[in-house]
């Protein structure tokens, strides 16, 4: 087995990789509107108008992806809660959308939303106030992701609570939110969640430019949460982060505040995960209690072991695979693709522990070996 530390220098180079995936990222931004808007119905090289939402919400699971590999890939804490920040961060921004349609809905009343009237509701509940506007939502979104974060960090770190004990608890969070956000008397749509959105700022969600606009939106937050997050790891606190993976009982034998360095990166993660969320639900339409599932988390961690924890550009090009994957078997195998997708989980997991960049930074250990034999022959 190759040398972690020789793997670990082994694998792209953050800077390499990161630029690399803003150049992608700029080809995305001209090749699929172009292949959409340019290219004529018919022909092999068009994308559908249906395309283009599906992709926005490829991107912002690979903004969640990176959001767990920054706590996961460089502190060490499995969180299998993400879930929770995603869907808190989708209900944020669907309370806006459900205080702009107004007297457009079925009952038409020009405060409370429907599923309110429905259930006989007198009058708005406090928490629904101010989400009328968009600062005040767009705030929420990553307020209320990170103050869950805050308070649930700040007691699990303190108290030291690591390894599996940690991920039990985190999924047990989302897990009472789930119940919790089914429960009609909460105010947020129970079981049937918020839907029926009708414009964005004053855009019809269903126009195509609209939709165009957040796919764009998607594809800049995701450029931006990769530098964000480069920028924190290329720093001695990222230094810190991964040290407190690798060794955490050293590290806080050299004075260090453990609970601090982790409590920041579990905090910033939420809020990007917040972030994610936001961007999605527009483009879905629909925010209800199952994004809540544990199993959800789950397969978020899946998507980064994938990729590749610790890698920042892993979990990105895991999140994309697995879900572009994803919509192909559940369409060509709708009776078996559940147990493909599992297979190639377990293969992954057997042939590739650290994911297919680990699998490059092999390749690359291996190369960098044999050069240096070549000049030892030549010496």
């Amino acid at each position: 087995m190759p040398n972690r530390s020789l793997l670990a220098r082994a694998l792209p180079s953050s800077p390499v990789a990161a630029t690399t995936v803003l150049a992608v990222t700029l080809l995305f931004a001209v090749v699929v509107p172009v292949m959409n808007a340019v290219v004529r119905d018919g022909s092999a090289m068009h994308l559908p108008d249906y395309i283009i939402p599906l992709i926005g919400k490829y991107l912002c699971y690979a903004i969640l992806a990176l959001a767990l590999d920054l706590v996961w890939g460089y502190c060490g804490v499995l969180s299998l809660g993400h879930g929770a920040f995603f869907a808190l961060g989708g209900y944020a921004i669907g309370m806006y959308l459900m205080r702009q349609i107004g007297t457009r809905g079925v009952y038409r009343d020009p405060i409370l939303p429907d599923f309110m009237v429905f259930l006989n509701w007198k009058e708005l509940p406090w928490y629904w106030y101010g989400f009328n506007h968009f600062w005040f939502a767009a705030l929420m979104v990553m307020v209320v992701p990170g103050i869950l974060a805050a308070v649930f960090g700040f007691f699990a770190f303190r108290s030291r609570i690591t390894g599996v004990y940690l991920s039990i608890i985190t999924q047990a969070m989302t897990y009472a939110l789930l119940l919790a956000f089914f429960r009609n008397d909460m105010g947020f749509g129970g079981n049937n969640g918020l839907t029926d959105f009708k414009d964005l700022l004053g855009f019809n969600l269903q126009a195509r430019s609209t939709k165009l606009a957040l796919y764009y939106a998607s594809l800049v937050a995701l450029a931006l949460a990769l530098v964000a997050c480069r920028m924190v790891v290329a720093t001695k606190l990222g230094r810190v982060m991964m040290a407190v993976r690798d060794a955490e009982p050293r590290v806080r034998f050299l004075g260090y505040s453990v609970t601090s360095v982790k409590l920041f990166a579990f905090v910033l993660s939420a809020v990007l995960a917040g972030i994610a969320g936001a961007l999605y639900v527009p483009q879905i339409g629909i925010i209800n209690p199952s994004e809540f599932s544990p199993g959800n988390s789950i397969e978020i961690a899946i998507w980064v072991a994938v990729g590749g924890r610790g890698t920042l550009v892993g979990p990105i090009l895991g999140a994309l695979a697995v879900n572009a994957a994803k919509t192909y078997l559940s369409a060509a195998f709708p009776e078996t693709w559940l147990y493909c997708l599992g297979g190639l989980f377990i293969l992954v997991t057997l042939l590739l522990p650290r994911g297919v960049m680990g699998l490059f930074g092999e390749i690359r250990l291996r190369r960098q070996n044999a050069a240096l034999r070549e000049e030892a022959k030549h010496a």
